[in-house]
C-alpha cells in the first residue's frame, strides 16, 4: 500500500456519516437558511466526486426556509416555499416489505414517528428525516415544517429528531458508520443515542461515552452566540426525561455533559458535542483560535492556543459554482480536474490568456449578471407600484459592461455589517455618483425572519437606494439564494466582505467570486486571511479601536480609500493591471479553496484518525474503552494529589509525587520560547518519580500532562498540575 493510500479512507470498510441541520444542494431545495447549509451541500458533492464513502442525514422541512420578497418601504417579508416531495426528487423510503420507513423518536412522555426521504447527491445518499406524519398529531407534524422555526421548544423538538433520529434511522437501514461527523451542535443527541446502544451492548455509561467520542467528529461553525443552540434544564427534563432511564446514567450526569461557563442551570449543545467527540475543528485558521478561546471552559486548565480544537478551513465546490466558461477552459486543460485536489499548476491557464480572451469572459459574465438585475429590479418595484420614471431609474446603469460593480450578497447578520459603507454617505456619493468612472454597488441577501436587527439592516440599504442620489447606482435586490447567488459571484468585480474581525468564521461567498475572478476587498478575517497574498485582492487589516463605533468608522474610512484610490483607479486608468489582479485571484485561489482539498484536510485530519482511534476503542470488544475510562477514574480520584517539587532549575529537574499513580500515567513538559519540550523521566521510586530536561534560557512554565496510549489528543484531559518556573 502506497502512502497516499494509507492516507485514503477505505470504502470497503469505513463509512461517514455526515449529520447538519440543513443542506444547501440546490436552488430547488430549499432546505437550507445560508452559508452552514450551502457548505454542507458542498461537502457532499465533493464525498461524490472524490468517491469517499460518506451518508448523510438532515430533516426535511415541508415549507422549505423561506421566499424573501421586499415591499416599497425595504421590509423583508417571508413566505413558505414548500416542497412537494415527488416534484423535488426526494424518494420515499421503505422497508423490507415495501412499506414506507418509519423511525420512532422519544418526544417526553411519548414517541414520536418519521417518515424518511431519500435525496442522491451524486453517489452519496442523503436521508431526510420527516415529522409529517398521519401518527403525530397535528402540532407534532410542524416540528420539522420549517428550517429553524418555532421558538425554543421547537428548536429542542427539531434537534432530537435529527440527532436521536439519524441514529435510528441508519441503524434501519443496515448502516453503521465507523466516524460520525456532527456538523454544528444541532445533531449532537446522535451522540447520546450511540452512548444509548452501548449500554444496551453491556458498557456502563462512561465506558459507552469513551467508545462513542472515540469515533466522533465535531465542527463548530460560527462564534456568534445565537448559533450555538443553549436550553433550559427544565425543557431537557420535560422532553427527554424519560429517555435518561435507558442511558443508565443520572440525569445531574447527563445535564453535565451540556453544562458551560454560564452556569448551572443551562445545556448547551455545542458543550455536548464537545464532551462527546474526541476531534473537534473550527472552520479557518482563524476561527480555529477563537474557537479554542470560546470553549476553553471544557479544558480549564489547558492554554487555549494548546487545547484539542483544530481548524479545516472551508472551501467551495467548484464544479457549482465556476461559470461554465471557466469551467469549459479548465475541463480542456486539466480533464480530471472535478475528481481530486488542484495544485498551482492546474490554473497555469489563466496566465496563458490572452487580455482580450479574459476580459471578454469577465465582460460576458457581467453581461449575463447585469441582465439578471434589470429583470429582477422591474419585476420588485412594479409589483410595489413604484412609479415608473424612478423604476426605470434604478435600471438606466444596468447595461454598460465597463461599469465597474461591486457586490455584497450573503445572509444579512448584524455582524457582517452591510451598512458599514453608509457611515459617510457624502464619500460614497462621491464613488458611486462619478459618471466619469460608472460604479455600482449592489446588495442581496437574507436575513432571520426573527433577525430583526439584520431586517434593519436591509431596510435602510433600500432606504439609501432610492435616494436621488443614490437611485440606479445602489441596488438592493430582493430573493437571494443559490441560483441568484451563482449570478452575483460570477458578475461581480469586485466582492466586499466587512465583518466585525473576528466574528467571520471562514465566509466562502468570497471565495466563489474569486474563482471566477472578482477581485475580494475584506477585511482580513475567516478565510480571507489565508487567501490574501497582496496581488490577488484587497485586504484590510482590522482596526485596533476598542469602542464599537470608533472602529466601524476607521475600517469604513479605510475600505473606502481602499476603493476610491486604488480599486477605481486600477479598473478605470490601468485595466490591464486590473486584469492582471483578477488573474492573480483565479490561478492562486482556484486550487487552495476547492472542497476537495477540504475533504482530503478532514480525511487527513480528522477522519482517518477517528476512524483508527475508533477501532483501537472497540478492539477486545470494547474493552479498551472500559479500560481507559477505569484508568480517566483513577487519574480524576488521584491526579488532585500530584505534587511538583523543582529541585535543580537548569538544567531542570524535578521530583513528582505520585499519589498512587505510575510515572507512565504522566506527561511532564515545560514551554520555553514559544517551543515545547518533553521531560524525561530520569528514575521512578515507589510513589516518586524524577525529570530532567536540557539547560536553556527564557521564561518556563512545567506542565504536568494525565498520559495513556489510548487518548486521542494530548491535552484531553487538562492538566494535573502547572507551575512557572521563571526565567
Amino acid at each position: 500500500m502506497t502512502e497516499q493510500e494509507h492516507s485514503r479512507l477505505d470504502p470497503e470498510r469505513d463509512l461517514i456519516a455526515y449529520l447538519c441541520a440543513e443542506f444547501g444542494i440546490t436552488e430547488h431545495l430549499p432546505i437550507y437558511a445560508g452559508g452552514l447549509g450551502v457548505l454542507a451541500g458542498d461537502h457532499l458533492k465533493t464525498a461524490s466526486d472524490l468517491g469517499i464513502p460518506l451518508v448523510a442525514v438532515g430533516l426535511m422541512y415541508r415549507e422549505g426556509y423561506f421566499r424573501q420578497t421586499l415591499d416599497g418601504h425595504g421590509a423583508q417579508h417571508a413566505a413558505p416555499d414548500p416542497i412537494e416531495p415527488a416534484g423535488h426528487g426526494l424518494k420515499a423510503v421503505t422497508d423490507a416489505r415495501g412499506h414506507d420507513l418509519q423511525i420512532k423518536v422519544p418526544m417526553g412522555d411519548h414517541a414520536l414517528t418519521l417518515r424518511v426521504w431519500r435525496f442522491d447527491v451524486g453517489r452519496v445518499p442523503l436521508f431526510l428525516l420527516d415529522a409529517d406524519h398521519a401518527d403525530n398529531d397535528e402540532a407534532e407534524r410542524a416540528i420539522t415544517a420549517r428550517l429553524y422555526g418555532g421558538g425554543s421548544d421547537n428548536r429542542l423538538f427539531q434537534e432530537i429528531v435529527l440527532g436521536i433520529g439519524a441514529v435510528r434511522c441508519l441503524r434501519a437501514l443496515g448502516l453503521a458508520p465507523t466516524v460520525w461527523h456532527m456538523n454544528e451542535g444541532h445533531a449532537a443527541f446522535s451522540a447520546l443515542e450511540r452512548i444509548r446502544e452501548a449500554v444496551a451492548g453491556g458498557l456502563s455509561f462512561g465506558s459507552a461515552l469513551e467508545l462513542v467520542a472515540s469515533r466522533t467528529v465535531f465542527t463548530t461553525h460560527t462564534p456568534v452566540p445565537a448559533g450555538h443552540d443553549v436550553f433550559t434544564h427544565e425543557q431537557m427534563h420535560q422532553w427527554l426525561g424519560d429517555y435518561v432511564g435507558s442511558l443508565e446514567t443520572t440525569e445531574r450526569r447527563l445535564l453535565a455533559l451540556g453544562a458551560d461557563h454560564r452556569g448551572s442551570h443551562y445545556f448547551n449543545m455545542t458543550a455536548l458535542a464537545l464532551r462527546t467527540s474526541r476531534f473537534h475543528n473550527g472552520v479557518s485558521r482563524i476561527h480555529g483560535g477563537v474557537a479554542s478561546e470560546a470553549e476553553a471552559h471544557i479544558w480549564p486548565q489547558v492554554p487555549p492556543a494548546l487545547n484539542p480544537i483544530t481548524y479545516v478551513t472551508n472551501g467551495i465546490h467548484l464544479p457549482s459554482f465556476l461559470a461554465p466558461e471557466w469551467r469549459e477552459r479548465l475541463e480542456n486543460k486539466v480533464p480530471d480536474w472535478s475528481r481530486r485536489a488542484l495544485t498551482t499548476a492546474d490554473t497555469d491557464w489563466v496566465g496563458a490568456m490572452s487580455d482580450d480572451d479574459y476580459d471578454g469572459v469577465r465582460r460576458a459574465l457581467k453581461r449575463r449578471l447585469l441582465q439578471s438585475l434589470r429583470s429582477r429590479l422591474m419585476e420588485q418595484h412594479r409589483r410595489n407600484g413604484l412609479d415608473e420614471h424612478t423604476a426605470n431609474l434604478t435600471v438606466s446603469r444596468l447595461g454598460d459592461d465597463g461599469a465597474l460593480v461591486l457586490g455584497f450578497a450573503r445572509r444579512f447578520a448584524t455582524y457582517k455589517r452591510a451598512t458599514l459603507l453608509l457611515s459617510d454617505t457624502a464619500r460614497l456619493q462621491r464613488l458611486l455618483g462619478d459618471d466619469q468612472r460608472p460604479t455600482l454597488l449592489v446588495f442581496a441577501g437574507k436575513a432571520h425572519p426573527h433577525d430583526k436587527g439584520g431586517q434593519e439592516l436591509i431596510r435602510r440599504l433600500f432606504e439609501v437606494s432610492l435616494q436621488p442620489a443614490f437611485v440606479g447606482r445602489l441596488l438592493v435586490v430582493e430573493g437571494y439564494d443559490i441560483a441568484f447567488a451563482r449570478e452575483l459571484v460570477q458578475g461581480c468585480d469586485v466582492w466586499l466582505n466587512t465583518p466585525e474581525f473576528p466574528m467571520e468564521a471562514s465566509g466562502t461567498s468570497g471565495m466563489k467570486s474569486a474563482v471566477n475572478g472578482g477581485v475580494n476587498a475584506s477585511i482580513l478575517d475567516g478565510w480571507w486571511a489565508e487567501g490574501f497574498d497582496g496581488e490577488n485582492g484587497y485586504g484590510l487589516v482590522p482596526s485596533e479601536h476598542a469602542d464599537r463605533e470608533a472602529r466601524d468608522r476607521a475600517e469604513a474610512q479605510a475600505l473606502l480609500d481602499v476603493l476610491e484610490r486604488q480599486v477605481q483607479k486600477l479598473w478605470f486608468e490601468d485595466h490591464g493591471a486590473w486584469l492582471r489582479r483578477s488573474r492573480a485571484a483565479m490561478r492562486t485561489l482556484i486550487p487552495a479553496f476547492g472542497t476537495a482539498r477540504m475533504l482530503r484536510d478532514y480525511e487527513r485530519k480528522l477522519y482517518l484518525p477517528a476512524a483508527r482511534h475508533g477501532w483501537r476503542m472497540s478492539e477486545r470488544n470494547s474493552r479498551n474503552a472500559v479500560e481507559f475510562k477505569r484508568w480517566k477514574k483513577l487519574v480524576r480520584s488521584q491526579g488532585g494529589g500530584v505534587k511538583v517539587e523543582v529541585v535543580v532549575r537548569n538544567p531542570l529537574e524535578v521530583r513528582v509525587h505520585l499519589n498512587g499513580l505510575h510515572a507512565s500515567d504522566l506527561a511532564l513538559e515545560i514551554t520555553r520560547n514559544g517551543a515545547i519540550e518533553v521531560l524525561k523521566l530520569h528514575e521512578e521510586n515507589e510513589d516518586v518519580a524524577a525529570y530532567v530536561a536540557p539547560a536553556g534560557g527564557g521564561r518556563a512554565q512545567l506542565r504536568v500532562l494525565p498520559h495513556h496510549a489510548l487518548m486521542a489528543q494530548r491535552y484531553e484531559l487538562g492538566c494535573l498540575a502547572t507551575m512557572d518556573l521563571g526565567e
